[in-house]
């Protein structure tokens, strides 16, 4: 796949990161179409063996992404519609997405635009970002945020987020912890770069074996799942257990020096 380098959505490679940027004034909200869009470059970014990492952000310094598009829903966008590949943003449903996800939230962030922050596995935020779920006041539900939040900070803090709207600061997010880190907002994508960096120069294959445990133990038992963990019954355990970067771990920590990992 050709990146898109213009266009409500922009993917720019920098090295083994792919750079995914939201870019659909004013608000940076998401319609049927954009989703789609997402969905393609996330799929491709699972799918290209040469990157390793993605970083999702957005342009501008007001709005990360409020969520859904309500102007386009009222001229005819429907709700229900075909969000692409990847459910609504291209990442939330996205299947066998085993490379990590960095987001850098850089303005307002709510209802769908919280729900896409919660898919990526790390979230750095400006200082002047602040966080909602405002559904409840147009009557509808924040779907996959009622599933998510509950399990990642405390039950009644989601609950009154869910329940009354009411809107967090940075600071308050990272307290409850679904910040990882807040910064200056001219140095929001340069922590956020440095952050994927680092995680893309890491062993692929042992990434990837995490973030299939993580999703899939989500709904087992603990035994069960530690069970096919060391049964090997998860493909990427399997993949990493006969690998070659394996052997490289355990001879660059003999030989005190830097392993060079090639992902086979």
């Amino acid at each position: 796949m050709t990146y898109p380098s213009r266009g409500p959505v922009r993917a720019v490679r920098r090295g083994k990161v792919l750079e995914v940027t939201l870019d659909r004034p004013k608000a940076n909200a998401i319609d049927l179409a954009t989703s789609r869009i997402m969905g393609e470059v996330f799929k491709a970014f699972r799918d290209d063996a040469k990157l390793r990492v993605a970083l999702l952000t957005a342009t501008g310094e007001k709005f990360f992404c409020p969520g859904w598009d309500l102007k386009a829903a009222a001229a005819g966008d429907a709700v229900d519609g075909d969000y692409g590949v990847g459910g609504f943003g291209g990442l939330q449903e996205l299947p066998d997405l085993n490379k990590p996800v960095v987001c850098a939230v850089n303005g307002i962030c709510c209802g769908g635009g919280l729900e896409l922050a919660l898919s990526a596995d790390i979230i750095l935020a400006a200082e002047h970002a602040t966080f909602a779920l405002p559904e409840i006041r147009s009557g509808t539900v924040a779907d996959a945020a009622s599933i998510k939040l509950p399990k990642r900070i405390p039950y009644h803090i989601a609950m009154e987020m869910l329940l009354t709207g009411r809107w967090l600061d940075a600071a308050e997010a990272h307290r409850w912890g679904f910040v990882n880190r807040v910064v200056p907002a001219n140095e929001l994508l340069k922590e956020a770069r440095a952050m994927a960096r680092l995680i893309a120069d890491g062993p692929p294959l042992v990434m990837a074996a995490i973030k299939e445990i993580v999703r899939e133990a989500e709904a087992m038992k603990f035994q069960d799942a530690l069970n096919r963990v060391t049964r090997r019954q998860f493909r990427t355990v399997d993949a990493l257990y006969g690998s070659e970067d394996l052997l490289e771990g355990f001879r660059a920590f003999a030989e005190k020096r830097d392993p060079k990992w090639k992902g086979k």
